[in-house]
């Protein structure tokens, strides 16, 4: 399993090896010992998985506050998906920041987004799956957003974005500039410390 940095510190993509012959492959997809080496010690306590019917499909930008802050391992089971990270971290070096990852079944890749990210993506091909672990339940109270299109963050999102996909919730979400200090960036570190 290689996993290494993006260009933010903390957001990883983790890429399994393939064992193949011309049956097919075999892949550890996670595996707890080598994940707390390069991304520090998580405990996953729920898996989830939504399915995007059609194309340019545009979900989030999601996450979720303390006391139920989630940390997130996605996947692409189907299809092919554009995944975002954005980093919402007051007094993070990289706030507002984003980057992204093209997940695919093809490529096995995953990205690791740990709290105070917060994360979106666009399906890019019809009935595309995406799968994630999380490090805390699911919360609705806790349950926030930001607005996908905010001109201060401006995610380079694909051609295929549609964004008459978006749900009603995702139209009303607000801009980076008018989201509280949910996390800063020493509360993460607090939380988690990432080993070197």
């Amino acid at each position: 399993m290689d996993i290494t940095q993006t260009d933010i510190p903390g957001v990883m993509l983790v890429v399994p090896r393939r064992i193949g012959d011309a049956r097919g492959y075999f892949a550890e997809t996670f595996r707890a010992d080598l994940f707390a080496q390069a991304c520090g010690e998580w405990t996953f306590v729920q898996d989830n998985e939504s399915r995007s019917s059609r194309a340019g499909t545009v979900r989030g930008l999601h996450f979720q506050s303390a006391p139920r802050a989630q940390g997130k391992l996605v996947r692409c089971t189907a299809g092919a998906l554009f995944d975002i990270a954005v980093d919402i971290r007051r007094g993070s070096p990289t706030y507002g920041q984003w980057t992204a990852a093209t997940l695919t079944p093809g490529n096995g890749h995953q990205l690791w987004l740990p709290p105070g990210f917060a994360h979106g993506f666009c399906s890019l091909e019809p009935d595309t799956v995406i799968a994630y672990k999380v490090t805390a339940p699911y919360d609705p109270a806790c349950d926030k957003g930001l607005a996908w299109d905010d001109p201060d963050i401006a995610v380079a999102w694909p051609a295929v974005a549609d964004s008459s996909t978006l749900s009603g919730r995702d139209r009303r979400q607000p801009a980076l500039a008018d989201l509280p200090p949910y996390f800063a960036a020493e509360d993460v570190a607090r939380l988690h410390t990432v080993p070197a």
